[in-house]
């Protein structure tokens, strides 16, 4: 079975990320996720700015949340997030979201790579092909 490179991510909880009861806001968790994927998409070796400037989008089209414990203002919470499926056209990032050693979120969101000329889908990039391979633990 491969091993994905998972990254961790610390983000300090912000008083604007939460609601009336002090606890994180469930949209918030969205946003954490996507500081984390970024990160992991640099680790390819090519930045997610990069990746757009080559002509290509990575385009958010499934979103899963389990919430099962909260984040409370103050707290330091760490985004953990990898390569969870690898397709020709397609890319599911996972995450788990913790305070302290509490889980407290986790999901996953699914991609389909796109040419930003056009918008339409495409095939991975083929100089993004090797990176995102060992990203997913099949290198």
């Amino acid at each position: 079975m491969p091993t994905p490179i998972r990254i961790s991510v610390p983000i300090e909880v912000r008083y604007i990320e939460t609601d009336q009861m002090g606890r994180v806001h469930h949209a918030s968790y969205v946003a954490w996720m996507e500081v984390a994927r970024t990160r992991l998409c640099a680790e390819s070796g090519f930045s997610y700015a990069e990746i757009e400037a080559g002509g290509h989008f990575l385009m958010v089209v499934g979103l899963e949340l389990r919430y099962s414990g909260a984040a409370l203002y103050g707290d330091t919470v760490r985004v953990d997030c990898w390569v969870s499926e690898l397709g020709s056209r397609t890319l599911r990032f996972g995450y788990e979201i913790f305070r302290g050693e509490q889980r407290v979120t986790s999901g996953s969101t699914y991609h389909v790579w796109v040419e930003r000329a056009n918008g339409k889908p495409c095939s991975m990039p083929a100089m993004l092909r090797e990176p995102f391979a060992r990203l997913a633990g099949r290198l």
